[in-house]
């Protein structure tokens, strides 16, 4: 997608410094997946700054209440195999982690290096549990909500995902009564652990808030570099 079709290049953030690290290779690429309800823009902080630490960014739009995991999945495919050089690390939040681990499970294109997740309810979702006993809203998501409440996800054994959980307990999950603690509003921080991810890290940040944040940018941008979150925010865990 182009960013100046989304008008991304009038929007001008500081970019953060990150010491002691290595600039990425210039042929790197990061393709952002956004969550549910969302577009690719909600990335333009993020996007900023990874342009401005040397690379080359791509946000994936996909209608996500309307289409389920597995045709989204497809989409993804396509769209990375479209995209010129190599490697291509994969970032996503909250359900777009869930539309990334879907497309790795039906291909796998070689560029692939590193996979970054934010607030991915991969081991199941409260919120979409109890959303889906309220009547009109099942029957508009019911499709979603039930891969949101499916069994863990699978992460690949052979490539490096990390995750980024939230702590700070803001947002609409507050409206649902169980949500486990901490959580991040709307996904607990145990809904974010499955086995096979390479590094977790807990941030007090809550679940949109990721997405504007520096120091969960600098986080997640040393594990797509080193395979470790960087940790030097002090509610980082």
């Amino acid at each position: 997608m182009s960013h100046k079709a989304c008008g991304i290049r009038s929007l001008r953030y500081a970019a953060p410094v990150m010491s002691n690290q290595t600039m990425p290779p210039p042929a790197a690429t990061v393709v952002l997946v956004h969550g549910l309800w969302m577009h690719g823009i909600v990335f333009a902080r993020h996007r900023y700054w990874f342009e401005a630490a040397g690379y080359r960014v791509e946000t994936f739009s996909y209608p996500s209440m309307r289409q389920g995991l597995a045709d989204s999945a497809r989409a993804l495919a396509r769209f990375v195999a479209a995209l010129k050089g190599a490697p291509i690390h994969l970032v996503g939040h909250s359900q777009g982690g869930l539309v990334i681990l879907a497309m790795l499970a039906q291909v796998r294109d070689p560029r692939i290096g590193r996979v970054g997740l934010m607030g991915t309810p991969l081991a199941g979702s409260h919120c979409a549990r109890v959303l889906q006993g309220i009547p009109v809203l099942n029957h508009i998501m019911g499709k979603v909500l039930a891969e949101w409440m499916a069994a863990p996800a699978s992460v690949p054994a052979d490539l490096e995902v990390g995750m980024l959980a939230g702590t700070l307990s803001l947002g609409t999950g507050v409206l649902f009564p169980g949500l486990g603690r901490p959580n991040d509003g709307i996904v607990s921080v145990a809904e974010t652990r499955v086995e096979g991810l390479h590094d977790h890290i807990k941030m007090r940040v809550g679940h949109s808030g990721m997405l504007l944040s520096e120091s969960c940018h600098l986080a997640l941008r040393g594990f797509l570099e080193t395979g470790r979150f960087l940790r030097r925010d002090r509610g980082a865990d």
